[in-house]
């Protein structure tokens, strides 16, 4: 049975404080020493089940985005009979791990919390993330070391809040519910742009659930790192089997599997809508129906009424729209600005904008890095031309990709407010600006809550409480993250939980409870404490 004692003293609760990374402080010297490491190690990363490297042969090259010929070790890739192997070690270990004391389980994870935030591992996770992400110290720190570290101790908390949640019971009965896991295995699917996403495996764990986890391939190294970490802190193995590979080389294993209990996903919306679609083909041979959690695109907003604060709204693109390239999913992407606004606004956000940096993050006056990969890279360039073509290019619109793939910080403008580059994602550091008339604000409203499929995360602008209000009632499904006069990136662990619905996901709230508690199989026991000897009820005699 599921029983909480004491858990209040047990350990903080965010948010964990980010480093400043001053001049000369301790944390510069300690990452630079950590870059180094990172950078002459040549990792050799393999998929790890029930404990052991498993290697297949195929490999490809650990590259540094904003530096694509440093090479930063090599990725082994797995494939359908590893994926098979670790669904086998996670069905094994689910034989006795489901069933350890809470106490027994969480141990591990918060002592890897206690390591990240205060030992060596925050500064090495933390370099990790910068060379094989190119996230600029400060965004690695807050994804890497302060996110993770928040995220183990909330699933910790909400996990003891949800064994608390007991039914009621009458004398002569005990009613109680336990919180057992899922009943198979959790296909965990984590994406490249946040280290801190290896708490889709992580979550579930800390239940009672065995996981298979597939990392994005571009974020093998820090997915490495950070099970090593786990199991440097005690995880046992088998708990958390990893496999590096395509999905089309793991997926269709994991998906097909009758053991398949629940996926928990990061990524596009093409790419869930397509693993929602074959478990629904499968539907009828699992065992279990399968938990489907996801969070996936955006095309998030920033909605700029006529009394907004001109430098607040000009920071708020800057930052929203910039930050990691663009490649946070909360990323602001487009902007809605009135006509009144609009010069003042042009001009600051092509000042500003023409003031950031971009190169390689490592470098602390860079603020913009590259993008993740070629692939990636090449869509960008493509897009960009067309917009050039178009004359909707204020500034920036050029990429380049003989160092690096780098994009750089983009402002479009675009008058028809359904063109492609105002309503489809594009995932770069891409703002694209429609101007309205200030009498069309109603209009405006149905346009940001009508034009694209997604409903993640946006912001309005407005000294007007009563523009506001409006907007609050309007917009209310455009996000599930929604930000007044503030950026719509940023959400911190346990005061802003994360996700969204539409074409964004299934809005479970990663590190809330409604998240945990689709990763739980409540089963409710009743006690009898007084026999029952006769079955006839009084009103059957005369």
């Amino acid at each position: 049975m599921n029983i909480s004692a004491g858990r209040t003293g047990l350990f903080p609760i965010g948010p964990t404080d980010p480093y400043a990374f001053a001049a000369g402080s301790t944390e510069r010297a300690e990452i630079a020493a950590a870059l180094d490491e990172i950078r002459n190690t040549d990792f050799q990363v393999a998929s790890t089940i029930a404990g052991k490297e498993v290697r297949t042969g195929r490999t490809m090259a650990i590259q540094a985005p904003h530096n694509h010929a440093q090479k930063l070790g090599e990725l082994d890739l797995a494939g359908p009979s590893e994926t098979q192997a670790a669904i086998d070690a996670s069905l094994e270990a689910s034989r006795w791990w489901g069933f350890l004391p809470w106490e027994e389980r969480v141990a591990p994870f918060l002592k890897a919390a206690d390591m990240l935030e205060h030992g060596p591992w925050r500064a090495k996770l933390n370099a990790a993330t910068m060379l094989e992400l190119s996230k600029t110290t400060y965004q690695a720190d807050i994804d890497a070391a302060c996110e993770t570290v928040d995220f183990i101790r909330a699933n910790v908390k909400n996990m003891l809040d949800m064994y608390e949640t007991q039914p009621g019971s009458q004398a002569g009965a005990w009613n109680r519910i336990e919180y057992r896991p899922l009943e198979g295995f959790v296909f965990a699917v984590t994406p490249f742009n946040f280290t801190c996403m290896n708490n889709l495996a992580f979550g579930p764990a800390v239940l009672g659930n065995t996981v298979v986890w597939k990392p994005a391939e571009s974020a093998s190294l820090v997915a490495h790192l950070s099970l090593q970490l786990l199991r440097e802190a005690g995880l046992p193995d088998g708990v958390i089997n990893v496999v590096y590979g395509t999905g089309s080389d793991v997926g269709p294993t994991a998906l097909s599997s009758e053991h398949l209990a629940a996926v928990h996903f990061t990524g596009s919306t093409g790419t869930f809508q397509h693993m929602w679609q074959e478990v629904g083909k499968n539907v009828g041979t699992y065992r279990n129906y399968p938990r489907v959690v996801g969070e996936t695109g955006g095309k998030d907003f920033i909605l700029a009424h006529p009394s907004a604060d001109l430098e607040a709204l000009a920071v708020a693109c800057i930052r929203g729209a910039y930050e990691f390239q663009g490649q946070k999913c909360s990323a602001a992407s487009r902007v809605y600005v009135p006509r009144s606004l609009w010069p003042r606004l042009k001009d600051r956000l092509v000042a500003l904008t023409e003031q950031i940096k971009v190169g390689d993050p490592t470098d602390p006056e860079v603020y913009v890095g590259a993008v993740i990969n070629g692939r990636q890279h090449a869509k960008h360039t493509e897009i960009l031309a067309r917009a050039r073509a178009d004359k909707a290019v204020v500034v920036g619109g050029n990429t380049d990709d003989s160092v690096g793939w780098f994009v750089d910080p983009t402002i479009l403008e675009v008058t028809d407010p359904h063109s492609p580059l105002i309503t489809e994602e594009i995932f770069a550091p891409v703002l694209t600006t429609y101007v309205y008339e200030d009498s069309d604000w109603n209009e405006v409203l149905r346009l940001v809550d009508s034009s694209t499929p997604y409903g993640l995360t946006g912001a309005v602008f407005a000294e007007d409480r009563r523009a506001v209000e409006e907007a609050d009632a309007a917009l209310r499904y455009t996000a599930g993250n929604f930000y007044v006069n503030d950026k719509p990136t940023g959400s911190v662990v346990g005061q802003q939980p994360f996700g969204g619905a539409r074409a964004s996901g299934t809005n479970d709230k990663a590190g809330t409870v409604w998240n945990l508690i689709r990763f739980a199989s409540p089963r409710t026991t009743k006690e009898n404490h007084l026999r029952v000897t006769d079955f006839r009820y009084p009103h059957l005699e005369k």
